[in-house]
């Protein structure tokens, strides 16, 4: 299951990078390729104790509370004469790896790599060569040093080698010269394992970061607009996104008289999700959705085996229905060229025993043509407990 998890964290993360739209010219003439850029960097970050391993309660009596990162990093942004380089001026986007190290703690926690996608924006122009964005990051970090009953029992933060990574941060950016920018960053990163092991209390950082990027090809800025071309990317429109998804999970389930038991093995996810959703304008898109989701872990409680505990617990097998979520969620998305990033808050009207009813979702999804995309997320439940991942494909209709 440790290679499956690889494979699929992978796919999801970085196929995404390899599968760039073709900008569609708003002009005619030559010369329209996307303007490419390399970038090196380095930072370091603060480690919220947010379990009792990060806290001291590891072989080494330590609080783990700092990281340092190195990055490189290759991108694009649009050629200024296209039709995405005048709609979403300053945008880019690109694939990157990132090493990590945790001072003094290494022997405990690794030194994980990471490869990764990223997108991001100016938020504000404070002059021709200033200007303040955002940028997320989405991938998977390889290389943990992680939970095992014999060899490490202790560490409640990391269960398996590879876990995903995402990153949301803000970006000053300053031009140097035509070919040379420097950048400084501040954000928020989280590890975990979308509880497709446990245990999962996952690790979070707080950091900053500085960078000096490099373009291959610098292409003179366009101050240029279309009047028609924004007004119809901004008109208001409805749109349908219908998209499947699968995981796979751990899971504790709550027994009479015998407390919180782990079960053996890892269990199936499946569902379907319909989102009607609203363009407000080429940025952002509003709307509902209703989520449909089998959980083969969901509603084990009440079909306790009595007398089995430990890793010999055992269940009689659910009926279908009462494994079943049913629930409606609002939703706001991003919507940039090749990537849509969407937020949902829910409630689940139907869920299986024991399950949580308020769900939050986070998913990124990659435009392989204009219509199919690639998803990748993960579910919550109250903000803080974590389900399951959401790996799966869709359309927009």
């Amino acid at each position: 299951m440790k290679l499956i998890l690889r494979i699929a964290v992978c796919v999801a993360a970085l196929l995404a990078g390899a599968l760039p739209v073709k900008p569609q010219p708003a002009v005619s003439g030559p010369g329209r390729s996307p303007q490419w850029q390399v970038e090196a960097g380095g930072g370091g970050a603060y480690v919220p104790a947010t379990n009792t391993f990060l806290k001291g309660g590891n072989p080494l009596r330590r609080q783990i509370g700092s990281d340092f990162t190195g990055m490189l990093r290759a991108g694009f942004s649009f050629n200024p004469a296209t039709r995405e380089g005048m709609l979403f001026r300053g945008l880019y986007q690109g694939v990157g790896i990132e090493s990590c190290s945790f001072p003094g703690a290494n022997s405990l926690l690794g030194a994980p790599l990471s490869a990764y996608v990223f997108q991001g924006a100016p938020i504000v122009r404070f002059s021709r060569n200033i200007c303040l964005g955002y940028e997320w990051q989405f991938g998977a970090a390889f290389g943990w040093k992680h939970y095992d009953k014999e060899t490490a029992p202790t560490n409640a933060s990391v269960s398996t080698s590879v876990t995903a990574r995402m990153y949301l941060g803000l970006r000053l950016d300053y031009t140097l010269s035509e070919r040379w920018r420097i950048a400084f960053g501040a954000g928020a990163t989280h590890f975990s394992n979308g509880n497709t092991s446990l245990p999962n209390g996952g690790v979070n950082t707080l950091g900053v970061s500085l960078s000096l990027a490099y373009v291959l090809n610098p292409q003179p800025d366009c101050e240029a607009s279309d009047v028609g071309l924004e007004a119809e990317a901004d008109k208001g429109e409805w749109f349908y996104d219908i998209t499947a998804f699968g995981a796979w999970r751990r899971r504790i389930v709550e027994v009479d008289g015998n407390g919180q038991q782990l079960c053996p093995g890892r269990f199936g996810v499946a569902g379907i999700q319909v989102a009607p959703m609203r363009k407000l304008c080429r940025m952002v898109a509003v709307g509902g959705a209703v989520d449909m989701q089998w959980d083969e872990s969901g509603g084990l409680a009440p079909y306790w085996v009595e007398g089995t505990t430990g890793d010999g617990i055992m269940f009689y097998r659910p009926p279908f229905q009462k494994q079943i979520h049913v629930g409606v969620s609002a939703h706001v998305e991003l919507t940039m060229p090749i990537f849509s990033v969407n937020a949902g808050v829910g409630y689940d009207f139907i869920t299986p025993a024991g399950d949580k009813r308020f769900y939050q979702s986070l998913t990124l999804k990659t435009f392989v043509t204009r219509w199919l995309y690639l998803s990748t997320g993960y579910r919550l439940g109250n903000f803080k407990d974590p389900q399951n991942l959401l790996l799966g494909a869709g359309i927009r209709l």
